[in-house]
């Protein structure tokens, strides 16, 4: 089971969150978590007019032996608007516009999506339950 919990992090206001949402889905492969503002595909949806999110932006896949990957959907712009990074184990690296990464099968971190023209953010904690 992949568990998800999203919030949406404003700078204006300092440690101030909007709606905290939660999504899970089984560890069979084929299954699929997607981030993103597009309500039709996306288990977690974030604020409308927080346009440096894609309509889906975040892919969460389970593969054939129960690990899950994430990727960052390329949008319709060749430049993101924002910068994705991936937190495991105290330790921050970027994720690729594109990109894929596989997440520690029984681990835990948080996927940052971080605004590059202001200081607001979607961060989406997960735990991979085995």
């Amino acid at each position: 089971m992949l568990e998800l919990t999203m919030a949406a992090v404003s700078g204006t206001e300092e440690g101030a969150t909007a709606g905290m949402l939660m999504a899970d889905a089984p560890s069979d492969p084929g299954a699929v978590l997607r981030v993103g503002r597009d309500r039709a595909v996306c288990r977690l949806v974030t604020p409308d007019d927080w346009l440096f999110v894609s309509r889906a932006h975040l892919e969460f896949v389970c593969g054939a032996d129960g690990t899950w990957q994430l990727t960052w959907l390329r949008g319709s712009q060749p430049d993101p608007s924002s910068e994705v990074r991936l937190t495991i184990d105290g330790y921050t690296r970027p994720v690729a516009y594109g990109g894929t990464v596989p997440l520690p099968r029984g681990g835990s971190g948080e996927v940052v999506i971080q605004d590059r023209m202001s200081p607001r953010s979607i961060n989406v904690g997960f735990y991979h339950e085995v």
